[in-house]
């Protein structure tokens, strides 16, 4: 069949050429580096600086508030486990309990796709019997990315115009801006799985109770929690009718601010109503945190950018890039004391474009000069000059067929990948300068069998 083919494309030029110009054309639209083809779309492959050998796993997180990592393990973690160890393609399920927080790291064989496996895991969440976690406990599943998914990193500053850092803003106020409109705008950018909030305050009611006013009135620590939960909710009624127009009866509730929550009433007692205020003090304040995120020995709020499994993260960046030149003008300013204006810039912390840039700007020069070098020796060494064109052009059109391969096959553009089509370039040529050789000989020997023949006896 192979003979046939080659036979078949001897005898039928036009259709090689056809074909090589298909190939060369596929080729330069799947390219990861950044050429200008003109007319021809651009479909690059996933770009990356370095490969991703992580193992084929999905993350279960399960949190339980103030409980020590012994509880964890026993009621959460253990009774997880042996429940997700039936999961199709499993291979083995690695777990971590700390203190209010549970890790779960499920393994799958590496032939179990992706997407298959985070959807088998939420069917068995969805379907764990009753009274097997405790009550409130709800294990969720990571986000759809690699260990390598951190492609961005960004942090929220005051400055002014010219770029200078000026400060004024509170952690708590930067940590409000992440949480409620950096972070779903940017979210929203293709290819992000999630934006992860870092650094500062996340700012709630808090609720200080009073043991001694609490034991002279006669409640407990459960009638507080109730009378604070229920007095922020609406209340849905049923509608009246009055001169032929019909009204909806609905009670607010919702807290809008401090005095709501000190307002709501615990108990009552001969008439009176008593009133969280009456026995607790209620502020504004931070909640409990675990860590921090320091820039040059400064204390920051900022985010993380994780990019989606099998996205193309430069690709990813671009678009975070985009959004965030998009939502500049939406960030909130403010006059300082000493007059100078304060804005709120979105500062990149950590861009992985420039690693992946300079890894494809030195790969591809190190293909373009490996290949001149060795079109270079075959003219030299082979000296036929039709031969040479012929083994010469084998190597970029090469190139772009493994370009377009690997966009096939979902391979993303690394310094390994990268690496090895530059090491395959020896193989390509050894073949074909033997094929060439071959044919040479063959013709050579053609010839002179037909002036031997033509020779008198």
């Amino acid at each position: 069949m192979l003979n046939k083919a080659i036979k078949f494309l001897i005898e039928n030029k036009l259709v090689a050429v056809l074909l090589l110009l298909l190939f060369v054309g596929w080729g330069i639209i799947h390219a990861p580096f950044k050429w200008d083809s003109g007319f021809l779309p651009a479909s690059p492959v996933a770009v990356d600086a370095i490969p991703d050998i992580g193992e084929n796993q999905q993350i279960v997180f399960t949190e339980w508030a103030g409980r020590s990592p012994q509880d964890i393990e026993d009621q959460i973690t253990y009774p997880l486990t042996t429940s997700l160890l039936g999961i199709p393609g499993v291979r083995t399920i690695r777990s971590s309990s700390m203190f209010g927080f549970s890790s779960i790291y499920i393994i799958f064989e590496e032939d179990v796709e992706f997407y298959w496996s985070r959807s088998r895991i939420l069917e068995k969440l969805s379907s764990l019997p009753s009274g097997l976690l405790p009550e409130g406990v709800n294990p969720r599943l990571g986000p759809d990315a690699t260990a390598l998914g951190q492609i961005f990193w960004y942090t929220l500053e005051g400055r002014d115009p010219s770029g200078n850092v000026t400060g004024g803003w509170d952690l708590n106020e930067l940590r409000s801006i992440q949480d409620f409109y950096v972070k779903y705008a940017l979210s929203a950018a293709d290819g992000v799985s999630e934006v992860a909030s870092i650094g500062g305050f996340v700012q709630e009611y808090q609720v200080d109770v009073d043991p001694e006013l609490m034991r002279q009135y006669g409640i407990s620590l459960r009638n507080i929690v109730e009378a604070v939960r229920s007095s922020n909710r609406d209340i849905g009624a049923q509608t009246l009718e009055i001169n032929q127009a019909e009204y909806l009866v609905r009670g607010l509730g919702y807290v809008e601010n401090l005095t709501d929550i000190e307002n709501a009433v615990v108990a009552s007692e001969s008439f009176t109503a008593i009133r969280v205020k009456d026995i607790a003090r209620v502020q504004l304040g931070p909640a409990p945190r675990r860590g921090i995120l320091d820039k040059e020995g400064a204390e920051v709020v900022g985010g993380v950018v994780v990019a989606r499994y099998g996205a193309n993260p430069l690709e990813v960046i671009e678009n975070v890039k985009e959004r965030m030149g998009e939502i500049a003008a939406g960030l909130p300013s403010r006059v300082l004391a000493d007059g100078r204006t304060s804005q709120l810039p979105i500062v990149p912390f950590y861009d992985r474009t420039e690693l992946i840039e300079e890894t494809l700007g030195t790969l591809e020069e190190a293909l373009s000069l490996e290949i001149l070098i060795t079109i270079l020796v075959i003219v030299v060494m082979v000296f036929n000059l039709r031969a040479s064109v012929l083994i010469s052009g084998l190597l970029p059109v090469a190139v772009l067929m493994v370009f377009v391969s690997m966009k096939l096959f979902g391979v993303d553009a690394n310094i390994v990948a990268l690496s090895g089509i530059a090491i395959a370039i020896g193989t390509m040529v050894d073949v074909g300068v033997i094929l060439s050789e071959n044919i040479l000989r063959h013709l050579q020997e053609n010839r002179d069998r037909k002036q031997a023949e033509q020779l008198p006896i």
